[in-house]
């Protein structure tokens, strides 16, 4: 972001710490710069995000527009409508419905149905947990199977051959200050090669309730990928069991 709004932030300051240059940030990074100017001038963030929007994306409206009581996921899947508070949070999360609207519609579709199904109560059940730990904390690995076995050490080599994206729209807002022990939740996808792998429309396709009900995620310190931060250059970086533990199951690193 220039200097020029990183001065003028005053409807959320913290856009103003945002880099945007950070590698986990490029599919998000074109339309983030342009909601991000709109912010500075004094736009809300639901402004800003409908001013962005294309077409097969949902309107984005302010959080007043919330009935009390009506649960989130089922209000966007009837009205075709996002609620949006002016944090980094509904900032990130307008971004991926910008970046990733058909798989952010499925996730709804998914998430609705089962309120529909089951309504709201004290917990969400398997299900909606799976689908709210995606949409979260979510990522998906398109890597070659060797490499899955021994992420970031052992065959390190093989990550050229890797592609991993940030969906979680929560664990975006927390890489705004990045620290060694954020963790995504990784979705791991042989079936394709190329980009085509993490399109919108083949992650949407992959997204099913039976396989994201089973939690099939694999934790992964997001530092921890090489050329996303200078210090893991060295191998001690990956010297700590607090935050690099072995899969169960696979060799270490």
């Amino acid at each position: 972001m220039d200097g020029g709004a990183r001065a003028l932030t005053p409807g959320l300051p913290a856009v103003a710490a945002i880099e945007w240059a950070a590698p986990w940030l490029a599919p998000y990074r074109d339309p983030g710069e342009a909601v991000a100017r709109t912010i500075a001038q004094g736009g809300t963030v639901a402004a800003a995000l409908q001013a962005a929007k294309p077409p097969a994306v949902p309107d984005f409206v302010t959080q007043d527009a919330l009935p009390e009581g009506q649960a989130y996921e089922a209000h966007i899947f009837r009205t075709r409508t996002v609620p949006t508070r002016d944090n980094l949070d509904d900032f990130f999360n307008g971004l991926v419905w910008l970046a990733f609207p058909e798989t952010k519609r499925r996730l709804n579709e998914l998430q609705a149905a089962e309120i529909a199904r089951a309504g709201v109560g004290a917990t969400r059940g398997p299900l909606r947990d799976a689908l709210t730990l995606f949409d979260e904390n979510g990522a998906v690995l398109d890597a070659p199977p060797a490499l899955w076995e021994a992420l970031f050490v052992t065959r390190r080599s093989l990550w050229h051959e890797a592609r991993l994206l940030l969906f979680g729209h929560a664990l975006l807002e927390k890489l705004v200050t990045p620290r060694k022990p954020i963790t995504a939740h990784v979705l791991l996808t042989h079936r394709a090669t190329g980009p085509a792998a993490l399109n919108d429309a083949a992650i949407a396709r992959s997204i099913g309730a039976k396989r994201l009900e089973a939690k099939p995620f694999v934790p992964l310190p997001v530092l921890g990928v090489p050329g996303w931060c200078i210090e893991n250059d060295a191998a001690s970086f990956y010297a700590d069991p607090q935050v690099f533990r072995p899969l169960p199951g696979s060799s270490a690193g």
